[in-house]
C-alpha cells in the first residue's frame, strides 16, 4: 500500500516511503536536542528515533539536576504514526518553521520531566561530513550517517524535580542535530567472530558551540592509534551575509583531564582559519549528563534506542550520580558538558561532548584501565 509521504515528489529511489532503501536493521533516522542556561544546570538531553527496519519509535529526556540524572524514555510500534509530526507516549515534535523553529512537548510530569520549549536557530544549520566508520576483522560498515548541526536558543519552561524553569531567548542556549543512515540499534547482533578481535579503544570530540557574532563545529573521531577516520571543523556566519561556511583545517585538540580519571574538565582546540592564520578555541566543563545513564545511548544498561519493550512502554528513571556502581560506568560512554568557551576575542556557550575508552595512544592511554596522570 502507498504511504501518504507518497503523494509528494521527495523520493530518492524507485520505493514508496513506507520503506528505506537498505535491509539493514540498523536504519534509524533521529534527532537530537540539548537546552540549558549559562550556570550548567539544569541541563536537559532530549531526542526522538525511528527504526524502520526494527518497526519502532522511540524518545527520551534526561536532566542532569543536583548531582542526579532524572529520565524519560518512551517507545512503541512505527505502525501508523505520522512522519510529519512525530510524537510517541508523552512526546511530540512540531516542525514550525523546517531549519529555523522546533517546538517539543513532553507531559511526562507523572514520570518527572515536562517541558514545551520552542528552538530557534541563531545560524544556518550546517551539514556535517558523511560519518562512515567500519569495525571488526571483517571491516564491515557498522555506521553509515549523514548529520547537519545547528546552534540557537529556547523559549519556554522544564519542569523536573518538583521545580519550574523558564527558558528564554536571552538566558537558554542549546545546539542539535538531525541525523539519519545506518547505526547500532536495537538488541546486539551476534559477535560472532568479532570475539576474536575486540575493540581496542574509541577517542571521540564534538563541539558544537554559538558565539555572538558565529557558531564553530568541530567533529573528530579516532582510531586507537590516533588514525583520524572523521575529521571536520568549520565556522558559521549569520546568513546575511552570504558566507560560506568558513572550513578551519586539521583540529588539533588537547583535552585536559580530571588526574585519576578520564573525565574531561575543558579542552584546547587548536584550529586554522581560512586566511591560514592560527585560531586557538578554549572550552571549559560547566557539568556533564553521562549518556550511558538514561538517555538510551551506546553502554547504557537500562535502555538503549531501538530496543523492544512492548507497545506504548513509558518509564521513568532517576540515576544517583554518587552511586559507586553509576561512578563505575560512567567512564565507558560518552559525556555531553555544558561548554563554555572563547574564541577570537568572544564568549561562546555549547556542547563539549568527549569520550574515550580502551587504547589511544596520542592521549598516552595504553588500555581500558589507563587514566590521566
Amino acid at each position: 500500500m502507498p504511504h501518504p509521504l507518497d503523494e509528494y515528489p521527495i523520493h530518492q529511489a524507485p520505493l514508496s516511503l513506507a520503506h528505506v532503501v537498505s535491509s539493514d536493521r540498523n536504519a534509524y533516522d533521529r534527532c537530537y536536542f540539548n537546552a540549558h542556561g549559562r550556570s550548567g544546570e539544569p541541563f536537559l538531553i532530549t531526542g526522538l528515533g525511528i527504526y524502520p527496519n526494527l518497526g519502532l519509535i522511540d524518545a527520551y529526556a534526561t536532566v542532569g539536576i543536583g548531582g542526579h540524572q532524572i529520565s524519560l524514555r518512551a517507545s512503541d510500534v512505527l505502525d501508523g504514526h505520522d512522519r510529519l509530526a512525530p510524537s510517541v507516549g508523552p512526546f511530540r515534535i512540531e516542525v514550525l518553521e523546517p531549519l529555523e523553529r522546533v517546538r517539543l512537548v513532553c507531559e511526562g510530569d507523572a514520570q518527572g520531566i515536562g517541558f514545551d520549549l520552542t528552538w530557534h536557530g541563531s545560524f544556518p544549520a550546517v551539514d556535517e561530513e558523511p560519518h562512515v566508520w567500519r569495525s571488526g576483522p571483517a571491516r564491515r560498515v557498522v555506521l553509515d550517517a549523514q548529520r547537519f548541526a545547528q546552534v540557537g536558543t529556547w523559549e519556554g519552561e522544564l519542569r523536573v524535580a518538583g521545580q519550574r524553569f523558564e527558558a528564554t531567548h536571552d538566558t537558554w542556549v542549546g545546539t542539535r542535530d538531525r541525523s539519519w543512515g545506518i547505526r547500532p540499534s536495537g538488541e546486539p547482533e551476534p559477535p560472532g567472530r568479532n570475539e576474536e578481535a575486540p575493540i581496542e579503544g574509541f577517542w571521540w570530540l564534538y563541539v558544537p558551540l554559538r558565539f555572538d557574532d558565529f557558531s564553530v563545529v568541530v567533529i573528530i573521531q579516532e582510531d586507537p592509534d590516533g588514525y583520524r577516520v572523521l575529521n571536520d571543523a568549520v565556522r558559521i556566519w549569520p546568513a546575511s551575509t552570504g558566507r560560506r561556511p568558513e572550513q578551519l583545517g586539521w583540529p588539533r585538540a588537547e583535552i585536559h583531564y580530571r588526574s585519576g580519571t578520564r573525565e574531561p574538565t575543558g579542552a584546547t582546540i587548536h584550529l586554522t582559519a581560512g586566511d591560514g592564520s592560527p585560531l586557538t578555541l578554549e572550552v571549559e566543563s560547566l557539568g556533564f549528563v553521562a549518556l550511558n545513564g538514561g538517555t538510551g545511548y551506546g553502554g547504557d544498561p537500562n535502555w538503549t534506542h531501538g530496543t523492544w519493550r512492548g507497545r506504548d512502554w513509558v518509564s521513568g528513571l532517576d540515576v544517583d550520580m554518587a552511586d559507586p556502581a553509576v561512578a563505575a560506568m560512567v567512564p565507558f560512554g560518552l559525556l555531553d558538558h555544558v561548554g563554555r568557551a572563547t574564541l577570537d576575542g568572544q564568549e561562546g556557550w555549547g556542547l563539549f561532548e568527549h569520550g574515550t575508552f580502551g587504547r589511544h595512544d596520542p592521549s598516552g592511554f595504553v588500555d581500558f584501565g589507563s587514566v590521566a596522570p
